[in-house]
């Protein structure tokens, strides 16, 4: 079915992936044996990323968590998929944000919906040659631009507060 790997990233972060074999198209397995590996972890922050939409990877990658952070896009495609993921994350009960990904000015029908969701806006990335320039690179945010690293540390503390906001 494919490969799961894990090991030590940087600063004492564990990192764990898996890699389907070519044409494969049951990722859920692997998902839930990546989610097994977490629950040995106790006590540490576990972050799974998951493609937009709401296929069933994505909901399974959603299930158990205890925060979703959204990235979307100001767009009309970023919005329909970021619709979708909310509905699935309220229907599962569990609290959300949004980060808004490579803005460009005012999109109000994205502002307007999180407004109306009480959907958080927690960090908004500009639309930016130097940092598209950067990821096309292979690099982090936070190594292209590092005032990145203390906004992306309000997140997680905005994150926290939440969480313990909402009683869970």
């Amino acid at each position: 079915m494919g490969v799961i790997e894990r090991g030590p990233a940087i600063a004492g972060i564990i990192f764990a992936r898996g890699v389907l074999d070519v044409g494969e198209p049951m990722a859920v397995p692997v998902i839930r044996q990546l989610k097994k590996w977490a629950t040995a972890l106790p006590g540490q922050v576990v972050i799974r990323d998951a493609p937009p939409g709401t296929s069933c990877p994505v909901v399974e990658s959603m299930r158990g968590s205890d925060f979703l952070l959204l990235v979307t896009e100001p767009t009309p495609f970023g919005l329909h998929d970021l619709k979708l993921a909310v509905q699935v994350g309220r229907e599962m009960g569990i609290p959300s944000g949004v980060i808004i990904n490579r803005e460009n000015g005012s999109y109000p029908p994205l502002d307007q919906f999180c407004d109306k969701h009480r959907l958080p806006v927690l960090l908004r990335i500009p639309f930016e040659r130097e940092i598209a320039e950067g990821i096309a690179q292979g690099k982090g945010l936070v190594e292209i631009r590092s005032m990145y690293q203390s906004r992306l540390q309000d997140v997680f503390s905005q994150i926290n507060a939440i969480h313990q906001g909402s009683g869970s």
